[in-house]
């Protein structure tokens, strides 16, 4: 006892295994050793000291939670979720089973988690984790509805629950219910988050209440954090039409175009070209490095585009062309040393 109360498990079960025989079928005996050594970090030895008992005591519930539990630490959820259903059919409503058994299913729209997350729901309304993950289950499928009943019995025993109120933000947007978006909002902000998520989402509540200027402030508050992203910045050039400021809309929808354009294009375009010209699709080279002009362009597209023309396309007067934008380019001079050289000799030769 005095090594169960200090903690001190390894030598708790060195003791056990030194007054009890190793062939002991005794269920107390078993169970002692199993459970000290499951929390000295024994598992293997606890694994072997519970199935014993397994055998001897297969409806034992607190057996069945050592044993999901043991396997869950052992990193074996399959085995972990057969013992969970073990219990299932000794206790149809053990609530912590249901809950276990939903965290046990990684993808959250799936059939078996949402079952899982409505019996532990009907069993336990008010459970603030499963209301957020059923009411996650039910958003991302849509149901938009369902998801904001869950959250309701849930918030009624815990109004500042920041967890809650985060899911029911975008759920009370969806279903119109601007007012109650705006207070949950809110309540969020003065209860000291004031996330990119929360500023994003009060930000939409506004614009669909056409308060455009409010709704401007959240956003622009984003970018000032540095978060924003595509759906902010479109939002924000949204905001600046409504205000008739027209050339800040515009800038700001060219931003948000190049926030949804990944920063390679120009690159994937590039090599798409090369790779045509060594397959002697030279029209569709010279279409890809044209495209990849559309992104960011560092130079060497053009010195592609020079040679492309020079020598395959035999268009002298666009090889010049390409060649003097590839110098004005001002290329790294160290880097591509040789091919400047080239580049301004071969001018010279073609323009004679």
């Amino acid at each position: 006892m005095d090594l169960y109360q200090n903690q001190r498990f390894s030598e708790a079960a060195a003791y056990l295994q030194s007054i009890y025989s190793e062939n002991t079928n005794d269920p107390k005996a078993l169970a002692q050793l199993a459970y000290t050594n499951m929390m000295s970090g024994n598992l293997p030895a606890a694994e072997k000291g519970y199935l014993k008992l397994y055998s001897i005591q297969p409806a034992s519930l607190p057996l069945l939670f050592n044993l999901a539990s043991l396997q869950r630490r052992r990193g074996n959820d399959n085995k972990a979720i057969f013992y969970y259903k073990e219990i299932i059919k000794i206790d149809s409503l053990n609530f912590n089973v249901y809950k276990q058994l939903a965290a046990l299913v990684q993808d959250p729209i799936s059939p078996e988690k949402q079952c899982y997350l409505k019996k532990a729901n009907l069993l336990h309304p008010t459970d603030a984790d499963i209301a957020f993950d059923l009411a996650n289950s039910y958003s991302l499928q849509k149901k938009n509805d369902s998801a904001y009943i869950v959250l309701q019995p849930a918030l009624a025993v815990d109004t500042a629950n920041l967890m809650l109120l985060k899911a029911k933000l975008p759920v009370s947007i969806t279903l119109k219910k601007m007012d109650e978006a705006i207070l949950t909002g809110e309540m969020l902000i003065a209860n000291g988050d004031s996330s990119g998520y929360v500023l994003n989402n009060m930000g939409k509540a506004y614009f669909i209440q056409k308060q455009y200027a409010q709704s401007l402030k959240f956003f622009k508050t984003i970018e000032n954090m540095q978060q924003q992203n595509e759906s902010t910045l479109y939002y924000t050039a949204l905001c600046y039409r409504e205000l008739k400021n027209y050339d800040l809309a515009a800038e700001y929808l060219n931003k948000s175009i190049r926030e949804s354009l990944s920063p390679y294009m120009s690159s994937y375009y590039k090599i798409l070209g090369e790779v045509y010209e060594k397959t002697k699709q030279l029209k569709m080279a010279n279409q890809s490095y044209q495209k990849s002009l559309n992104y960011e362009n560092k130079g060497e597209v053009y010195y592609n585009l020079a040679l492309l023309n020079d020598f395959k396309l035999k268009n002298k007067k666009a090889a010049v062309k390409y060649y003097q934008k590839f110098l004005n380019s001002k290329p790294d001079t160290e880097k591509y040393k040789e091919v400047l050289d080239y580049t301004k000799q071969r001018m010279i030769t073609i323009t004679k």
